[in-house]
């Protein structure tokens, strides 16, 4: 997950294991394969794109497919899906248009074509595809999901204490989830990845392309995923990295997930050990970090760039987490640590962050409504409402062993709180995947990706055996492609000559600097 992550030592290293052999034993959820899936777009008409310059990137293309609302019932209500494309720099070698999703949920893909597929595709890859970006239903351009400001800023704490405290949170989220609601139309209910599949297919034939090239980042490879449950005989190629496993529970998803982060935390400290550049080197980092913590439970640490202004715990492990964690950026991650260390003296507790009790999670820009489709796509997508305050207190601690210094998985603790008190029903409930049609399926993933756990891939790899091929980057960090010649040669290969990497093999770790 971005726009919904980035190794171990001793115990740690034998509970990552045992995440491992849990997420792909028999505790995995499986709701099957649903029933009966709606039929694809195949039989409905597809309107042509109405190219037309990108007002702020003339070398690009931009435009909007008109698609159903709900393609159960394609006659009904209609939205507009944003597109952008930048042609193949050298049209007499062109194999194709290559979709691409870079994550999120909630990431542009038409930002992604636009700014920067650029910099991170190869000269080779640009020149070869048309790379087409699009924004998924309730994204973007495409009829965002959008609630009121004020509502959003009034979020109660992800870390209830009690059960009154959790009934707070379950009639905030019903009360945020209506005014959702009221305020972006048919398209929230509609908003989950099977929806966003079906956009893509359609895409797909309005584009002309006999066959799908697709490249899907993260929650992106979800879509890829499921499209080529449904149409897998409709792909040439499709490359996926930092891979989505929906074949998980609730518990199972939350502690893999916290295991990830926790190893990446594992993984920082190593490298401050051995490398002497490091703020931090020669210290006992996990004990400096264990004290920042301690210190923010009591108020006692200032964010640096809002002075009079405190931080959580919890914002200091997410901070941590997305923002130096998935690069990786270990260097920068010790000095903002011993910046936050040097702090001397208790500062005055003038205003809580987000993540404590009473904060304000968004702060007021003047406007009334504000994009936010996470939740709109996650709950929809996850069956992962726990009932009552113990099975969310029960849940909060498996975290917790899990990850007892980053304190389990910041992110993915508030995608779960964020279900809290919405209804039962879920578009698209996790099951096991069943690919039965598509060509060999390249998956890349790193070895210490924080966010999305290295479980995943080989948990996905496992019920696709046959139809998927691993690459496993044996470094850190969330993103895979570019980073190293190895992971790009490999994608570019296989995209460009459908030269297929051999399953199992690896591309060694890259550590410049951290």
């Amino acid at each position: 997950m971005q726009p919904m992550t980035k190794g171990l030592t001793g115990a740690l290293t034998a509970g990552v294991m045992a995440v491992g052999a849990l997420v792909a034993g028999p505790g995995v959820a499986d709701a099957g394969t649903p029933d009966r899936l709606p039929a694809g777009p195949s039989a409905t008409p597809v309107s042509r794109i109405d190219w037309k310059p990108c007002p702020d990137h003339p070398t690009a293309e931009c435009g909007t497919l008109r698609l159903p609302v709900d393609w159960a019932h394609p006659a009904g209500e209609k939205f507009d899906m944003a597109v952008a494309r930048r042609k193949a720099t050298d049209p007499g070698r062109r194999v194709g248009a290559l979709l691409v999703n870079p994550g999120g949920p909630g990431d542009s893909g038409v930002d992604f074509a636009l700014t920067r597929a650029p910099a991170q595709f190869s000269k080779d890859l640009q020149a070869k595809f048309d790379i087409v970006g699009f924004d998924p239903r309730g994204v973007g351009g495409s009829q965002p999901v959008k609630c009121s400001t004020e509502l959003l800023g009034r979020a109660p704490s992800p870390y209830p204490r009690d059960q009154a405290e959790f009934d707070r949170l379950a009639a905030y989220n019903r009360e945020l989830r209506e005014d959702c609601r009221r305020h972006s139309g048919p398209i929230f209910d509609h908003a989950d990845t099977l929806g966003v599949v079906r956009d893509m297919e359609a895409l797909r034939r309005s584009l002309g392309e006999e066959k799908l090239n697709y490249f899907g980042h993260s929650y992106g490879t979800l879509i890829g995923e499921q499209y080529a449950e449904l149409y897998g005989d409709r792909i040439r190629a499709m490359a996926l990295t930092a891979n989505i496993d929906h074949s998980l529970g609730t518990r199972d998803f939350m502690v893999s997930s916290a295991a990830a982060a926790e190893d990446s935390f594992h993984e920082f400290v190593k490298w401050c050990e051995r490398t002497p550049s490091c703020a931090l080197h020669g210290r006992d980092v996990a004990a400096v970090w264990d004290g920042l913590l301690d210190r923010a439970d009591r108020g006692g640490i200032q964010d640096p760039e809002n002075p009079g202004q405190t931080l959580s715990a919890n914002d200091i492990s997410l901070f941590a987490f997305r923002y130096k964690f998935y690069g990786p950026d270990h260097d920068e991650l010790a000095d903002y640590l011993a910046g936050l260390e040097a702090q001397t003296g208790r500062s005055p507790r003038a205003e809580p962050q987000p993540g404590t009790p009473g904060a304000t999670a968004v702060k007021d820009t003047g406007q009334q409504t504000r994009t936010e489709p996470f939740a709109a796509v996650f709950c929809q997508d996850w069956r992962i409402r726990p009932k009552d305050y113990r099975e969310y207190a029960r849940l909060t601690a498996a975290e917790l062993r899990a990850a007892p210094h980053m304190r389990g998985s910041p992110r993915v603790h508030a995608a779960m709180a964020g279900c809290v008190g919405w209804p039962d029903e879920v578009n698209n409930p996790q099951h096991r995947l069943r690919i039965t049609e598509a060509p060999e399926i390249l998956m890349l993933h790193s070895r210490h990706d924080p966010a999305n756990n290295y479980a995943w891939a080989t948990n996905v790899h496992r019920q696709t055996r046959g139809t998927t091929v691993l690459l496993t980057y044996e470094g850190a960090g969330h993103s895979v492609y570019g980073r190293s010649e190895c992971t790009r040669a490999a994608v570019d290969g296989y995209l460009t000559a459908l030269t297929v990497p051999e399953d199992g093999s690896s591309c060694p770790a890259v550590v410049p600097g951290g």
